[in-house]
């Protein structure tokens, strides 16, 4: 509850001075006729009078005290929150080339990468994310959805691509994502690319992927997966070189106002999915509003049926004058 107008509730410091002022000089003024003395009249007719007066002066007082609460116009008020989440639309594009097996993750790379994947997805509950994974070519593993369940199941379902297919298409990839996110309506779009390999299938360019990605306000997040180490072993088919192109993926990270990162473990994948969480939050907005229900009738009224009792009372039952 809240008062509009509390400044009249001032007036009640005066309650205590009327009681004083007519306890010292009011009552000796009030008598409907005088007598010599009281000891003319019994002791029953002061106590009715005594009781009756006691019961008039708090019937004014109550009532003075109805009005001054009245007038500072007491109100409840109701808080009603809108609330609105400017979600983020976000497409995770996944490496599934064969290189994807090195075991410099634990068991592998493109195991590592699916487990902080379901991770990022389950901190992210009100967007829309997609999937795209890439080998020689890009697929749509998953359209935008909020449907997190579906999307990790079908996270779950990502194997390495087969021999045919094998390559590192990432310009391809781009623009597949690009094209899945550029009709969106969302304020927010972003790509999450991640890579161990340098560009060598396709047939457009990762930097002309970027700067198309770029016009469209998409937001791209680069990641390099895998070890410093010249080589490193898949289990079955021996060393591969590590070919990670990290000027490629900086450039299309600076491109697109996004940022690159440089993973050489799972423990530091992890901590750069938790990093993107935390730059790409839904914006949530909040407005609040007040609804007064004014409530002074509610005094005021028994204030006056309390006045027009007291008035009546006097009239007619005790037939004063005054």
């Amino acid at each position: 509850m809240e008062i509009h107008s509390p400044f009249y509730l001032l007036f009640l410091i005066t309650i205590p001075f009327l009681v004083f002022w007519y306890q010292k000089k009011g009552k000796k003024n009030e008598a409907i006729f005088l007598i010599s003395s009281k000891q003319f009249l019994s002791e029953r007719i002061i106590n009715s009078g005594r009781k009756k007066n006691i019961l008039l002066r708090s019937g004014h007082l109550l009532t003075l005290i109805l009005i001054i609460i009245g007038l500072s116009r007491p109100q409840l008020v109701d808080k009603i929150k809108e609330t609105s989440v400017e979600v983020v639309d976000m497409i995770l594009v996944l490496d599934i080339s064969s290189s994807m097996l090195a075991d410099d993750f634990q068991p592998n790379r493109l195991e590592a990468v699916k487990k902080t994947a379901i991770n990022f997805i389950n901190s992210r509950k009100s967007d829309r994310i997609g999937i795209i994974v890439f080998a020689g070519e890009s697929f749509i593993q998953c359209p935008l959805t909020v449907d997190k369940s579906v999307l990790k199941s079908l996270i779950d379902e990502i194997n390495i691509v087969s021999k045919e297919y094998d390559g590192t298409a990432i310009g391809m990839a781009i623009a597949n994502a690009t094209n899945r996110l550029r009709k969106s309506l969302v304020k927010s779009k972003v790509m999450v690319l991640l890579s161990d390999g340098s560009n060598n299938s396709g047939e457009i360019d990762p930097r002309t992927s970027a700067e198309l990605a770029s016009q469209y306000d998409i937001k791209i997040y680069t990641i390099g997966a895998g070890t410093n180490q010249a080589f490193t072993r898949i289990p079955g088919r021996g060393l591969i070189k590590n070919e990670i192109d990290e000027e490629t993926l900086m450039f299309i990270a600076n491109k697109t106002g996004g940022k690159f990162f440089r993973a050489t473990d799972i423990k530091a994948l992890e901590s750069i999915y938790n990093e993107i969480d935390t730059l790409e939050r839904s914006e949530i907005e909040v407005k609040e509003y007040s609804n007064y229900t004014e409530i002074y009738i509610w005094i005021l009224l028994p204030a006056l049926i309390l006045g027009l009792f007291i008035e009546i009372y006097k009239r007619f039952i005790l037939r004063s004058m005054f």
